[in-house]
């Protein structure tokens, strides 16, 4: 049996992958240019060409565009309540709520969240999010978001955060933050 590694460089070398039909495909790792071009129409149709408008490139700005989706009801040791309506600056192309704003208001309810067990003496580092997208919520949808705290020790704390709809109850999205907690250096 040869060994593997003796094998000449070209023999090494990845093949063009041929199909049953007789047409070759791109070998890994280099691109199709018929997919090629259809993502990049694809990304133009939904503005990932346009110019950035120099009022979404203001300091802080992220913080304002969540803030103003999300209104706070309720604040209580371990948990907190919001609602927000699915408006059309936060949908994406599908007509639903956009995955980057789900977990841009997870990041925040769930840090506000472990802020009511955590205290200002400790740092928060997000260490890991996880997301489920369990259903659309479109256009003028009104979401309950409940963030709760799961556990919370000397060094992690765990925020489960969920969005459901306001008229049913039914589930939408929901997500778990693992905040790494961490005294700040006294210099």
């Amino acid at each position: 049996m040869a060994n593997p590694s003796s094998a000449s460089p070209a023999s090494r070398e990845p093949q063009a992958l041929s199909s049953s039909d007789g047409t070759t495909t791109a070998k890994p790792g280099e691109r199709s240019t018929p997919y090629a071009s259809n993502v990049m129409r694809f990304l133009e149709s939904v503005g990932i060409s346009n110019p950035i408008p120099d009022n979404y490139s203001s300091e802080d700005f992220y913080s304002d565009f969540l803030c103003n989706h999300l209104k706070t009801d309720a604040v209580r040791r371990g948990h907190i309540t919001c609602f927000t309506t699915v408006k059309p600056t936060i949908i994406n192309s599908m007509g639903g709520l956009h995955g980057g704003v789900i977990a841009a208001i997870s990041e925040r309810v769930a840090i506000a969240t472990a802020r009511t067990v955590v205290g200002e003496d400790k740092e928060l580092f997000l260490g890991e999010l996880a997301m489920s997208y369990l259903s659309s919520a479109t256009i003028n949808a009104e979401l309950i978001v409940d963030g709760s705290v799961v556990r919370t020790g000397r060094n992690t704390t765990i925020v489960a955060v969920e969005f459901k709809m306001r008229k049913t109850g039914k589930l939408v999205h929901s997500s778990r933050a693992t905040f790494y907690n961490s005294p700040i250096a006294k210099l």
